[in-house]
């Protein structure tokens, strides 16, 4: 049977820490027999859950003989992470075991080395946090998980559901991991990646910046065709004066700001509001809705229909 060690660090985030307890334990093979084999393991006996405190019944020599090692996210995953847990995990790394990071548990996983010159993810608000404190790391916050094959990471809160399913259909296939995911009420494959989930507002400019005017012109008028030269032109200068001033203060051209905006806007009339989508294209500017499918999926993932079903 295949043995999964659930590491509990202090501070564990207990939906991270119970989504594969749950997950695997339910997970049954054709004949009937449970597919896994769960441990909660941790350094101390007794770990800090926030709303309670948990009582692990397995230590670190939970790890040593596993199959696969899942390390949940933790409420403060910058904290040092200790000789003895650090040492463990690569322990087990070496021994070929498989080590899966939920949310913010990629931040330990980091800290231990094994990502470095990987492709990781994590919760999209901590990818940033994530890049600056592991330039070794290739950090990509718009999926739900990346699996290197030994090494696997997943983005925010359900993002685990959906790591924990994809393992499983790597060891038993996808009958198995479909009759999981219907036990879990999930997809056994979710449409786009966390990109769907994440809030693209508008680059912030400092209050008093001299393109302040300017951008709520923009706001105004996303409805409008606007080119380069109609946006310099309303400004008063130079389109070459313009993108340097929009790099310098918003770290964007105007038009990729002016993307932006339309897409923020057209998430918010697609969760507000019953309009069709060739109505909403029009809305935010998009000279045409296959412009606007386009676009929109680039930027979130899915598609306007799929954002709709999600969040409408």
């Amino acid at each position: 049977m295949h043995t999964v060690a659930v590491l509990a660090l202090d501070r564990v985030i207990p939906f991270d820490l119970s989504t594969p307890i749950e997950v695997f334990t339910r997970t049954r093979l054709p004949d009937g027999r449970p597919g896994y084999q769960i441990r909660v393991c941790a350094e101390h006996p007794e770990i800090d859950a926030g709303a309670f405190t948990l009582r692990a019944p397995w230590g670190l020599d939970g790890l040593r003989d596993a199959d696969t090692v899942i390390v949940p996210g933790t409420a403060s995953p910058t904290d040092p992470l200790s000789p003895a847990v650090r040492d463990a995990l690569r322990a087990a790394a070496r021994d070929g075991t498989r080590i899966a990071s939920i949310c913010s548990g990629t931040f330990p996983l980091a800290a231990t080395g094994l990502l470095d010159g990987l492709r990781a993810t994590t919760h999209w608000l901590a990818a940033g946090a994530l890049a600056e404190a592991h330039p070794d790391i290739d950090v990509d916050p718009h999926v739900l998980y990346v699996d290197n094959g030994r090494i696997l990471t997943s983005a925010g809160a359900a993002a685990g559901l959906d790591l924990c399913l994809h393992m499983i259909r790597r060891d038993y296939g996808s009958a198995v991991a479909a009759h999981a995911a219907r036990l879990s009420v999930m997809p056994l494959e979710r449409e786009g990646g966390q990109a769907q989930f994440i809030v693209h507002d508008c680059p912030p400019v400092p209050r008093g910046s001299a393109l302040e005017p300017l951008l709520t012109w923009l706001r105004e008028n996303l409805a409008r065709d606007l080119s380069l030269a109609d946006i310099a032109a309303h400004a008063g200068m130079s389109t070459r004066t313009l993108i340097r001033r929009f790099r310098e203060q918003t770290g964007s051209t105007p038009l990729q700001w002016l993307h932006r905006a339309r897409v923020r806007q057209a998430q918010h009339l697609l969760e507000t509001t019953e309009h069709s989508v060739e109505r909403i294209a029009a809305q935010v500017g998009f000279g045409s809705p296959t412009a606007f499918r386009d676009r929109f999926k680039r930027t979130t993932g899915v598609s306007p229909h799929a954002y709709r079903r999600t969040f409408g």
